[in-house]
């Protein structure tokens, strides 16, 4: 008799311990990694930010904020993509020039790829225009990047940068990069960029430049504002430490009427006799 009630009661504990039982989650689910595709949705979200901001979430397996997955400032990067994920850009770049001659214009169409390890690879293919009637030359790159450690690491986030640029009309060259970027406060994102460029060959023109851009979220995952700069010192091998000094300055926007489409826009003021009356860059970008 004993016996029997003893069973029963285990019976009726083992009934009450099933709801709450069913509530605990599987460890494993937490650790759900996203199919292709699926990079702005809910299951790639590794943990919630301090502020109230979906794009500040932390995401992927490098625990970085979203924005870092869409292209924040046009002339400046920052990080690297999160693994199995894409994005397509496709650019304009229109350069003014302050004195007498033609616009400039660059084309260019860009794949980006995120790898294992903080890697990443892009493909670009550039077209070159000289005003309205002047011919088209093209140029095909190939960019690596790699970030030193997860998100927040190390300060500002440092990520290593080398492209090589095959071009048609001219000798090719090579660019190596530091990106840095990080927020500063909820809504405040900030990235920088040192830069030198080389080209191995002809008149050996070397840049060594620097951007930076500044963005206050106005509208979570829809629309950002701000402002960027950039600047380079440009000598050639028969006027080596002798240097053209270009300033570009302006405003900054990213809207992004969908999770995965973006667009950015930055029309930089040349300062200085030797900069361009204006350089813009307008972006539109589509995240796989």
């Amino acid at each position: 008799m004993q016996l029997s009630s003893l069973s029963r009661s285990v019976s009726g504990l083992a009934f009450l311990a099933l709801p709450a039982a069913a509530q605990i989650a599987n460890p494993a689910d937490t650790h759900k990694q996203p199919q292709s595709g699926q990079m702005p949705e809910e299951t790639f979200v590794t943990s919630r930010s301090v502020s109230d901001l979906r794009e500040e979430d932390r995401i992927g397996p490098y625990g970085q904020p979203e924005w870092t997955a869409h292209r924040r400032f046009p002339f400046t990067r920052t990080y690297v993509r999160p693994p199995g994920t894409f994005s397509f850009e496709y650019w304009v770049r229109p350069t003014i020039p302050r004195k007498k001659g033609q616009t400039s214009t660059i084309t260019q169409y860009e794949f980006e790829m995120g790898l294992p390890g903080r890697w990443q690879i892009d493909l670009y293919l550039n077209e070159n225009k000289e005003g309205k009637d002047g011919g088209m030359a093209s140029e095909n790159a190939f960019e690596v990047r790699y970030a030193l450690a997860d998100w927040g690491k190390l300060w500002g986030n440092p990520t290593l940068y080398a492209e090589y640029v095959s071009r048609d009309t001219q000798v090719d060259k090579a660019e190596w990069k530091l990106l840095l970027g990080d927020e500063l406060a909820p809504s405040w994102h900030w990235g920088t960029n040192l830069y030198l460029e080389r080209e191995l060959g002809g008149g050996g023109e070397n840049d060594y430049g620097l951007t930076a851009g500044l963005s206050k979220t106005l509208d979570d995952q829809r629309f950002s504002l701000g402002a960027e700069l950039k600047t380079e010192f440009i000598d050639t091998s028969a006027t080596r430490g002798t240097y053209d000094h270009v300033l570009l300055v302006g405003p900054s926007l990213q809207y992004r009427p969908t999770t995965h489409l973006h667009l950015d826009f930055a029309p930089l003021i040349g300062i200085g006799p030797d900069s361009p009356a204006m350089q813009a860059l307008f972006v539109l970008g589509y995240e796989f």
